[in-house]
């Protein structure tokens, strides 16, 4: 089921209570800082938009890497611009098998102590001794429409998801900036389980401020 583009930017409380939100899927990807950008791709790269991503002054890049360890690597790895203060991996739970390492589930920017990993570009090569992650299951959301759908001190919900393959997905956290798209980000892995896809809706159960 999809919602017109209007609920899609402000969800849709339903009679209840209960809220909607539309879903993104986040495939495996890569920040990079503005030094390891050049040793990537040389001392004058600039990332090129191939499209925009909801997030709002985000985009997907034309540029791609080789995300590599020493049992595997994962070719045209997409790179997320703009460039940010940190550089990091966020891959799947398959894809960490298929590369033999145990990335930590982790909110983006959270990479103290996060598995190694080694970005190869067309330019020069990066070794990470921390930065890939598996990224937390989030909304994004804006201090208003946490006030407006009763989330106010929420840090995570219950969101249900319907259909053939339809559940219930915990420990969904709460990301709250201004600058915010209403959306629920999941990886592959967890979009794979549930049959679900970029635009599906799904509805926010419940939340509590101590998590669930």
């Amino acid at each position: 089921m999809k919602l017109n583009a209007l609920y899609d930017i402000i969800g849709l409380i339903e009679s209840g209570g209960k809220v909607k939100v539309s879903v993104g899927v986040s495939v495996r990807h890569v920040h990079l800082t503005e030094e390891h950008l050049k040793i990537l791709f040389g001392e004058n790269a600039v990332l090129h938009e191939k499209r925009p991503i909801h997030q709002p002054n985000q985009f997907a890049a034309e540029e791609s890497v080789t995300i590599q360890t020493e049992k595997s690597k994962i070719e045209n790895v997409r790179v997320l611009g703009p460039v940010r203060p940190y550089t990091q991996v966020e891959i799947s739970l398959t894809d960490a098998y298929q590369l033999g390492i145990q990335p930590p589930i982790r909110d983006s920017g959270d990479i103290k102590g996060s598995a190694p990993i080694t970005i190869m570009g067309p330019k020069g090569t990066v070794i990470l001794k921390e930065g890939c992650i598996i990224a937390d299951r989030h909304i994004h959301i804006t201090p208003k429409q946490m006030e407006l759908y009763g989330l106010t001190g929420f840090t995570e919900v219950h969101v249900q998801v319907m259909g053939e393959k339809g559940g219930m997905l915990s420990h969904v956290y709460l990301k709250v900036a201004e600058a915010s798209y209403f959306e629920l980000h999941l990886d592959t892995d967890d979009a794979n389980a549930f049959q679900l896809h970029n635009g599906d809706i799904v509805t926010i159960l419940e939340g509590n401020q101590d998590g669930i």
